[in-house]
């Protein structure tokens, strides 16, 4: 099976510790089968007086010997058995973020946050289990049960031996079918875990807008039914497991009747003697754990493919933008871009074009901007530069190399870019500006805030930049939010920098002094400007204006104006808004 193909490279690189582990766990098995005998050796001395204290004491300290060789036994399979578990699991969960890394925006697009939360918490639990507890289960029942069932038979009888194995050859029979339905109701526990797991991070991300529109009791019918689902699951695990185990326990007590009925009959008859009689019991008791370690092997085994299936399937999705055969050896970006014939249509939307026939050059150093209105394919413009979306070759050109011949770490490490959602880790305001920056400098830091007119709104706040702003900032303004976002992208410093819509909430004077800024510290530097409002972008050498994703005007903000089109019309709407405004306030 792949799934066990795909463990196994993770197996092999701990062989040692489990292969330490086992021999261990062999040798507490094999030093355990001897305690019965010497317990029987006691009982037929005591019986036929052939046994001194001396000899009592002989065995009694071997016993205790033994005792201590399976003590230290124990530590050491556990240690080296559960420690390989759960190394692997680390490395697993390291190697599956780092996949997550890989993948495209499409991926995230199309699953949840929730389901992949639960594939990091519960379903690598379950492998853990796999590989550590059913390791041990599997090989301590294998290996004790072979060692006592020789023992009952060598040092016993076999004849009772096999009257007393008889009944437990029904578990094998009922493991399959045990197995069988385990695996499929666990599949659906998990589905229904990563189902619950999604509704709550939704539902927490958007408490302001759920308690905005007084909808905590509709949110709550709704975690109640998932809950519920996530309930009956999880009772169907329960349940197969409450049928199958005290099967188990009938079945071994019906072997344990068989012993007593048999074995006292043959210890009445002289075939076997009553030490041998003492100590057949000890093994039937020590049968019990490889019956009961049957189904609980059974358990972990099902459960533990069942989440490496799940966790396979993120493991087989390829990433859709990596870098390409004929990637060339560039050290960095100038900040020269082309558009030629620039034509984009997403995935699951292939019909309908978001951009069509753009054509734009832009030189190093110098400023675009572009303007349309909401959907003409502004923020999608944004994301090809950087190479989230594929587009085909040569549509895009940097410093005269296809997006396809620059390698993704130098593209993405040379264009600072402050998205629309300005997202902000729940971290300190200084390691958010910081984020990205080649080096660590409190003066940079600073500076960078400075620029983006953040700086002395930070100092205001009591703990300055050690401040915590909380889960996707959610204690700062959507102005703060935004600034903070420019100086993260300012310290940067790139040779290309992309704002998407990033002063849409700050005021007027807020934002020339931020255009201001810009102009003077990135001199010589490449500065992609989109926005909705005309007094961001009037300034910027060349402005784009697009309409339902075609180009349809292109020059200077004078040039704009004077050929009285859509520019021109969007600027005089605009100026009345504000003009309609300003009179609003003057008459309150």
């Amino acid at each position: 099976m792949k799934e066990l193909q795909f463990i196994s490279r993770y197996v092999k690189r701990h062989g040692l510790q489990y292969l330490l582990g086992i021999v261990a766990l062999f040798a507490v098995d094999l030093l355990n089968v001897y305690i019965p005998q010497y317990t029987g050796e006691i009982t037929d001395g005591l019986e036929m007086q052939t046994i001194g204290m001396d000899g009592i004491w002989v065995l009694i300290g071997k016993i205790l010997l033994f005792g201590a060789a399976i003590a230290l036994g124990r530590f050491f399979w556990r240690f080296f058995l559960f420690g390989a578990s759960r190394s692997i699991e680390k490395e697993l969960r390291n190697d599956m973020f780092g996949h997550l890394e890989k993948l495209s925006m499409r991926y995230f697009n199309e699953h949840k946050t929730g389901d992949l939360m639960a594939h990091f918490t519960n379903d690598l639990a379950a492998v853990r289990l796999f590989l550590g507890p059913t390791v041990i289960t599997a090989f301590d029942a294998s290996v004790m049960m072979v060692l006592v069932l020789a023992k009952m038979m060598i040092y016993v009888n076999v004849k009772l031996t096999l009257i007393a194995v008889l009944p437990m050859l029904l578990i094998m029979f009922g493991d399959y079918f045990y197995g069988k339905i385990m695996h499929r109701r666990f599949l659906e526990k998990q589905e229904a875990f990563s189902e619950l797991t999604d509704q709550v991070q939704e539902a927490v991300s958007g408490i302001r807008v759920i308690k905005a529109f007084v909808q905590e009791r509709k949110e709550l019918a709704a975690f109640a039914q998932t809950n519920r689902k996530n309930q009956q699951k999880n009772l169907g695990v329960v349940r197969t497991q409450a049928l199958f185990l005290p099967l188990l326990d009938l079945i071994i007590g019906i072997s344990g009747l068989l012993t007593l009925l048999y074995g006292g009959y043959l210890a009445i008859d002289g075939e076997i003697t009553l030490g041998q009689f003492v100590a057949f019991n000890q093994y039937v008791v020590m049968l019990v754990w490889p019956m009961l370690a049957a189904g609980e092997c059974i358990t972990f085994v099902s459960q533990g493919m069942a989440s490496l299936k799940r966790i396979l399937v993120i493991f087989e999705e390829k990433p859709d933008i990596v870098d390409s055969e004929d990637v060339e050896e560039i050290a960095g970006l100038e900040g020269e871009i082309d558009l030629d014939d620039l034509t984009f249509s997403y995935p699951d939307q292939e019909n309908v074009p978001v951009l069509e026939g753009l054509r734009v050059h832009v030189d190093k150093g110098s400023t675009l901007a572009v303007l349309g209105r909401t959907g003409s394919g502004k923020s999608t413009l944004a994301n090809l530069l950087l190479r989230l979306y594929n587009t085909r070759s040569d549509m895009i050109r940097i410093d005269g190399h296809s997006l396809y011949q620059i390698p993704l770490a130098v593209l993405r490490r040379d264009i600072a870019y402050v998205p629309q959602d300005n997202f902000l880790f729940s971290d300190t305001l200084e390691n958010n500006i910081a984020f990205g920056a080649k080096r660590r400098d409190r003066e940079a830091i600073y500076r960078a805030a400075r620029s983006a007119c953040i700086h002395s709104n930070i100092m205001d706040f009591p703990a300055g930049y050690d401040t915590i702003v909380g889960e996707r900032g959610v204690t700062l303004s959507g102005g703060q939010k935004q600034r903070s976002s420019i100086a993260r992208a300012l310290l940067k410093d790139a040779p290309i920098l992309i704002l998407d819509d990033a002063l849409s909430a700050v005021d007027t004077d807020t934002e020339e002094q931020i255009l201001h800024n810009l102009h003077e510290n990135r001199a010589g530097k490449t500065t992609l400007i989109i926005a909705h409002r005309i007094s961001t972008i009037q300034n910027a050498d060349h402005i784009l204006v697009l309409d339902e994703g075609r180009a349809v005007e292109y020059g200077s903000h004078d040039e704009l104006m004077a050929l009285d089109g859509v520019y021109r019309s969007i600027y005089e709407k605009q100026q009345l808004e504000k003009q309609l405004r300003e009179e609003g306030g003057e008459q309150e």
